[in-house]
């Protein structure tokens, strides 16, 4: 094999793929990219046996072949290579060359034939989504997904596929994110994504109308982004009933400014750490959010004006959960929903229904923090 790449997307190419790649597997050839060159084309793939990367780069081929590198010691070499172009050559023996500029590298490769071949995804349904939309809606729901395996299939967020709508849902016990978008679909359908697999798609994915498809098979899921494929295996299990777990009752509602609330539980939260931790205590009414902390090491407060209606009241929040449904509506303006002290808090567009956030809340001490 021997090819001739433009070296800055030949790293480009290489830091995205390195992210599907095993960082330690009894498969050696799961920590390395294999490099495939074709007529005028070369594919690189990373694997984990859950998650796969493809790209198609353009490059001379002069010598058809293929060879797995450790991606690790190849993503640094070609990081810091000197020149704007890259040759790579590779011997029967696997024996590679890495040429740029007047620096070179010799290092030994595996063979191809040691890679596994990524999963075939019959596409028994499939669907077309703008990458900026569908960019929006992983982002707005992503932050929720369960970061332990208590229950592995939350470990990843629900598409539900209806007519003309499409439907992102992620919870993870203490808050639960709900994110919606019309589109021209008539598939019926659900599964579950991996988070870690959604983390990947929402960095190759663009803010613009780029259509991205999506094909679902029965255990797998691909999605075609520009020139990049990312394969995943899909989660088995019972999702959460998340319809049951929306409080339909509100006693109180209030309209705010998503960037004063935010900085208001900022400010009060630099007295939280790790070994000091506390909730947000914030009370509801007249006219006002009063957002206050404290701590073994002080007090803070603050207050910021709200449009409120309904009951007065006072409730307590982890700070980060209601930093992260906040931070994740994309809108100037959010309506909020409460119905009591322990009931979960409802977060809202002020118009339409495109998400839904819910955060639990926590207890507070009668006495104060």
């Amino acid at each position: 094999m021997k090819i001739t790449c433009d070296k800055q997307k030949l790293n480009e190419a290489v830091l995205n793929i390195q992210r599907a790649v095993s960082t330690k597997s009894s498969v050696p050839a799961l920590e390395g990219i294999l490099i495939r060159a074709d007529e005028g084309t070369v594919l690189l793939c990373g694997y984990d046996l859950e998650l796969g990367i493809t790209t198609i780069l353009d490059c001379r081929v002069e010598e058809k072949g293929s060879v797995v590198l450790s991606a690790k010691l190849f993503g640094e070499i070609v990081r810091r290579l000197p020149a704007a172009t890259v040759t790579v050559s590779s011997d029967e023996k696997q024996m590679t060359t890495i040429q740029s500029g007047e620096a070179e590298y010799s290092i030994v490769g595996i063979p191809a034939q040691e890679y596994p071949e990524l999963p075939a995804v019959g596409g028994e349904s499939s669907l077309k989504i703008p990458s900026g939309i569908l960019r929006s809606m992983i982002r707005q729901t992503l932050f929720a997904v369960a970061d332990t395996d208590a229950k592995p299939i939350h470990t990843g967020t629900l598409f539900e596929l209806e007519p003309d709508c499409l439907r992102l849902v992620s919870v993870d016990g203490y808050r639960l994110a709900i994110r919606e978008e019309p589109i021209g679909c008539e598939l019926e359908t659900s599964f579950v994504v991996p988070g870690k697999t959604l983390a990947e798609v929402l960095k190759l994915l663009g803010d613009d109308d780029t259509k991205v498809e999506l094909q679902i098979g029965r255990r797998h899921i691909l999605f075609s982004i520009d020139n990049y494929t990312v394969i995943s295996r899909l989660l088995e299990g019972e999702f959460l009933d998340y319809r049951a777990a929306v409080p339909n009752d509100c006693t109180t509602e209030l309209k705010v400014s998503t960037q004063s609330f935010i900085g208001s539980v900022e400010r009060v939260s630099l007295l939280i750490t790790d070994r000091l931790k506390s909730p947000v205590r914030c009370v509801f009414g007249d006219g006002e959010i009063k957002v206050s902390c404290s701590t073994a090491i002080g007090r803070a407060s603050d207050k910021l004006e709200a449009r409120i209606t309904g009951n007065a009241l006072e409730m307590g929040f982890n700070n980060r959960f209601l930093l992260d449904a906040l931070r994740n509506t994309e809108c100037d303006e959010v309506r909020v929903q409460l119905n009591g002290p322990l009931s979960p808090m409802r977060v809202l567009p002020c118009e339409g229904k495109a998400f839904l956030f819910l955060v639990l809340p926590v207890r507070l001490k009668s006495s104060g923090e």
